[in-house]
């Protein structure tokens, strides 16, 4: 029998990879210095001229990359703890995960600066150290994903204070961190690239096996127990891979907010609620907004460069309250 859903996610799937190539080539050829996309192929190629090589190969090629990973990581974390949750509020973000990471790297940047190069591996310990006191906070024999959510706003709330409240202490030194606590991939080369990709490519291939697992858990914890799953031990395992895909991201992009709430919503809207296709294609889609914005952001305003987390805020928020003013927000 003829599946019309096939055939949407087929198309779904075409668009947005070819969506992802233009983006790419767009980002590369756009910038404070236009660059043709005929030089930029050349540059790939290894035959560009030394102008094109250096603004290519070294700045807008790792950066884009890059955009694409950071996108990619937190669609999926958003994608997984919506999933597990059966909330579409969950969402890195909302319960705290990243601002455990934003906390610590403000404490290493303007408290204690001269362990300022341990800021990315302080940021993702921050946001895995978060998801684990959210867990202890919301366990009650047993996690009830209400209770999480709840326990995750307080926590995000509390942290939010502290990170107040610090900036206000050390106002003089706060200019050094304000970019990172918008979010920004301005300045980000192939060091930094080669420094999450280990961790991204783990974090991406243990997704795989949650995929399964998050579709027996939107069917209601009772129905996992009697297919045999154990609820709790799987639950851990999601949220904990959510924290350590949204905390490598922090790490070295900030607190970029609203992918992980946005872009799942987008694509259960149109290929439905079934992880196998939700989750890769909300990873590609990620890729595809974090990559657009971070070009728009900074070619798009002249001399001024905008840190990419507003510019993402600024597309998220009115997207997201419009989905909800249609009622087309659902668990």
């Amino acid at each position: 029998m003829h599946d019309p859903r096939k055939k949407r996610r087929i198309i779904t799937f075409i668009i947005t990879i070819l969506l992802l190539v233009v983006v790419f080539f767009y980002g590369l050829t756009t910038g404070s210095v236009k660059v043709s996309y005929s030089e930029v192929w050349q540059t790939l190629m290894g035959h560009g001229d030394d102008l094109s090589t250096q603004l290519i190969w070294n700045l807008r090629l790792p950066r884009m990359f890059l955009a694409f990973l950071v996108g990619s990581a937190l669609a999926i974390a958003g994608c997984l703890l919506q999933g597990v949750m059966r909330n579409p509020l969950a969402d890195p973000g909302v319960i705290g995960v990243s601002a455990g990471g934003g906390l610590v790297a403000i404490v290493l940047t303007i408290v204690l600066p001269t362990l300022s190069q341990f800021v990315p591996l302080g940021a993702f310990l921050g946001a895995f150290g978060t998801a684990l006191l959210i867990y202890a906070v919301a366990w009650d024999k047993g996690v009830a994903p209400l209770r999480v959510i709840l326990s995750g706003v307080a926590i995000n709330a509390f942290i939010g204070a502290m990170t107040s409240g610090i900036m206000v202490l050390y106002s003089n030194r706060v200019q050094s961190i304000i970019s990172w606590m918008t979010g920004t991939l301005s300045g980000k080369s192939w060091y930094h690239l080669n420094l999450i990709l280990p961790y991204m490519l783990v974090g991406f291939v243990l997704s795989i096996f949650a995929i399964r697992s998050s579709n027996v858990l939107l069917l209601g914890d009772d129905a996992a127990k009697l297919l045999g799953y154990s609820v709790e031990k799987h639950r851990f395992f999601i949220i904990m891979l959510a924290a350590f895909l949204s905390g490598v991201a922090v790490s070295v992009a900030g607190l970029i907010g609203f992918v992980g709430l946005v872009v799942p919503h987008i694509f259960r809207l149109i290929i439905g609620n079934d992880y196998r296709y939700l989750l890769p294609m909300s990873a590609i889609g990620g890729a595809l907004l974090v990559g657009f914005a971070d070009t728009a952001a900074r070619s798009w305003f002249g001399s001024i460069e905008l840190p990419v987390g507003i510019l993402l805020a600024m597309i998220g928020a009115p997207f997201f309250l419009f989905l909800l003013q249609r009622g087309r927000v659902a668990s």
